[in-house]
């Protein structure tokens, strides 16, 4: 079970990740349009829509890191077989079962992984707290 959760922590890691890199790619784009529009721009409309599109093009940013956090510390957690850890991934693997198709499949897997009878002890400290036990 060990290695289960060592690939949903590297699973949460891409899947947080990607969500920042199409966050940051969605930025630069509306960022790139509005400098389009207002370069090219001669009518005072342009000039009105150059900061929505700025404004769209960071709203699309925060969103994606504030919903992309959550996934990597879970994964470096994860990773860590830190107890709170597999109590944050849960949460988050049962939100995710909305996130149709990639995000369910991430989630059924991490609800797996974590409510098997196999995998709670791999979060519980040793006596002297530094690494998981194992079998």
């Amino acid at each position: 079970m060990s290695t289960h959760v060592k690939v949903l922590g590297i699973l949460h890691l891409i899947f947080g990740a990607g969500g920042l890199l199409i966050g940051l790619l969605l930025f630069a784009i509306f960022g790139g349009i509005a400098g389009l529009v207002g370069a090219a721009g001669r009518d005072e409309n342009a000039w009105v829509a150059v900061p929505i599109l700025g404004a769209i093009g960071v709203m699309i940013l925060v969103v994606l890191v504030i919903l992309s956090l959550p996934h990597l510390i879970a994964g470096i957690g994860l990773l860590r077989f830190s107890p709170w850890a597999r109590v944050l991934t849960i949460v988050i693997s049962a939100i995710e079962l909305l996130n149709v198709p990639f995000g369910t499949a991430l989630g059924v897997y991490g609800l797996w992984v974590l409510l098997s009878q196999g995998s709670e002890h791999l979060f519980t400290r040793s006596p002297a707290g530094l690494y998981p036990r194992h079998p």
